[in-house]
């Protein structure tokens, strides 16, 4: 569905939203916020494949967030979000959030993030996640 106009390579919404691996109302939700540079040929949306690839490279993501200045989830520091430890540990985010809440595992809130430290997941791992049944208390 590619087409040159004027020169230039340009995509359909439809081929756009493969391309980025998002649904058609997706892109076209970013065309109508202004995130998402397009035209309107007779009746159909085209985006020039260079403005697709800005819009990939700006598309808001919450690894790329900051807080006063600096990342949220600084991996290189060991500060991780819920979901990328939820990941680390195989368990569900769920989990995560209730060892939080109920001091398992001590978390930060900055904005409306919740951050980890990867030093409070190690002890948080050693001490709650690795303990096993011992096999006189099983029922």
């Amino acid at each position: 569905m590619q087409q040159e106009q004027q020169g230039r390579t340009r995509v359909s919404i439809t081929e756009a939203a493969r391309i980025n691996g998002v649904t058609r109302q997706a892109i076209y939700v970013a065309i109508k916020q202004g995130k998402l540079k397009a035209s309107k040929d007779e009746a159909r949306w085209t985006i020039h494949l260079d403005d697709l690839e800005l819009y990939r490279r700006d598309k808001y993501s919450r690894t790329k967030s900051m807080f006063n200045g600096e990342p949220l989830f600084d991996n290189m520091k060991g500060y991780y979000s819920i979901n990328q430890i939820a990941k680390v540990l195989n368990v569900p985010p769920q989990k995560i959030y209730y060892a939080t809440r109920v001091g398992l595992l001590k978390a930060m809130r900055k904005g409306a993030a919740w951050v980890v430290h990867m030093d409070d997941v190690k002890g948080y791992q050693e001490n709650y996640l690795s303990k096993q049944v011992a096999p006189s208390q099983a029922i």
